[in-house]
């Protein structure tokens, strides 16, 4: 059996993909997404482990098992949504809702770009190998998490809903979600990213003094949301020295930093002077740093804050840590999809390094080297939103097939 004679099933695949975005699953609510996924594993002879991570929420793990004597591979898909379609920015964009539709050759709806197109990948892979008698000797792993978007609970902001950041993948493989090698189809326009950077979250805050309005004349030198424009400054001539710093870049790519938040006061009471206020920072860090070094980093400017400011009681804290992930050039898996890519595509795959975090932080730290090689990015359209090209999605699937042939063996 070679593996030129695996063929994909281009209405099977859009079937699936566009059963996918039908459920609704934004993180904290992606139980019925990893119900479709048992289904589909189902007709598949897939040996099923359903991993309830929490109340609502679940990894859905299929594993077809081999004939022995080859090497596992993981397929690694979350199945949360980066948005629930329910904003307010995106309510009228049908792209970004959990329905389907197709136009001109594409395949619309919420959560097919990121990522519900490679899972449905990963689905019609192991269905067209069926199809075509293939039997591998190793096993093929269909890895259905929860919980990857990036974000975290903070202040009021609680429940699962909030709780990404590779919660289902961290759950995945310390219950025996582990394989020899993983592949993650994030979008990645068809390029092999070889390693990805880390996030570190952190907080500064400006303390302040918190008085009535009337009583406030000749003390705005004390009102902390105007002590942190002092503070957002010195923080804005901070921010090139980390990102121009070679020690943060990776692979000539430089790190970055987002002034992503600031807080403070009561909306519903601004005739009092705001006791304090928070900035809050995205701080990407390269996966060659330890995130012990780089939070001592971040908090040292934060000591340099206080002492050029003694008067603010400026203090710091890191409330995210999520690390990057690399893989060496030289690892069979990338050799693996470049093959398979080639054989598809055409041509040899380009190389990537991204600046945004995937599952392959907690996989690679279990052992398991990882790959993220997917679809196209599928950015917005501003009329219609969320969106594959469908023959891109079959190409991908193919190529699937023939990357779990090369690794797992054939038997």
């Amino acid at each position: 059996m070679t593996a030129a004679s695996v063929s994909v099933d281009r209405d099977r695949l859009v079937e699936t993909a566009a059963r996918m975005i039908d459920v609704h699953s934004f993180t904290g609510d992606e139980q019925g997404m990893g119900e479709l996924m048992v289904e589909l594993y189902r007709p598949l002879g897939l040996q099923v482990q359903w991993q309830q991570v929490e109340d609502n929420r679940a990894n859905a793990l299929g594993i077809w098992n081999g004939a022995g004597g080859g090497k596992s591979l993981m397929f690694n898909g979350h199945m949360d949504t980066s948005y629930s379609g329910r904003e307010e920015w995106l309510r009228d964009v049908p792209g970004f809702q959990p329905q389907h539709f197709v136009d001109d050759g594409r395949l619309y709806g919420l959560g097919i770009s990121n990522m519900k197109g490679a899972l449905a990948c990963y689905v019609e892979a192991v269905n067209a190998l069926q199809d075509a008698g293939v039997r591998l000797k190793g096993d093929v792993l269909i890895a259905a998490v929860c919980g990857e978007i990036e974000k975290t609970q903070y202040g009021d902001a609680t429940g699962a809903e909030y709780r990404g950041y590779a919660a289902g993948s961290r759950y995945l493989v310390s219950h025996g979600g582990v394989a020899d090698m993983c592949l993650l189809g994030e979008p990645t326009e068809g390029k092999v990213v070889l390693g990805h950077f880390g996030a570190l979250w952190l907080r500064i805050r400006v303390h302040g003094n918190f008085i009535h309005t009337a009583f406030s004349e000749g003390k705005r030198d004390q009102n902390a949301i105007l002590r942190m424009h002092d503070v957002l400054a010195a923080v804005k001539e901070w921010i090139p020295a980390w990102e121009n710093d070679p020690v943060n870049a990776y692979r000539g790519v430089k790190a970055i930093v987002n002034v992503g938040a600031i807080d403070g006061g009561f909306g519903w009471r601004v005739s009092r002077t705001p006791h304090q206020a928070d900035l809050f920072l995205d701080v990407r860090v390269p996966p060659t740093k330890e995130m012990g070094v780089a939070r001592r980093e971040v908090l040292d400017m934060v000591r340099g804050l206080a002492g050029r400011f003694p008067e603010y009681g400026i203090e710091g804290q890191v409330y995210v840590t999520a690390p990057g992930a690399e893989i060496d050039e030289g690892h069979e898996l990338v050799a693996a999809i470049d093959a398979c890519h080639e054989e598809v595509f055409g041509e040899v795959p380009e190389r990537d390094v991204t600046r945004w975090f995937s599952d392959a932080s907690a996989l690679t730290r279990y052992g398991i080297p990882t790959v993220n090689y997917g679809t196209s990015t599928g950015l917005m359209d501003v009329e219609k939103g969320e969106n594959l090209d469908i023959d891109g999605l079959v190409k991908t699937a193919e190529t699937y097939a023939k990357i779990a042939m090369r690794i797992c063996g054939v038997a």
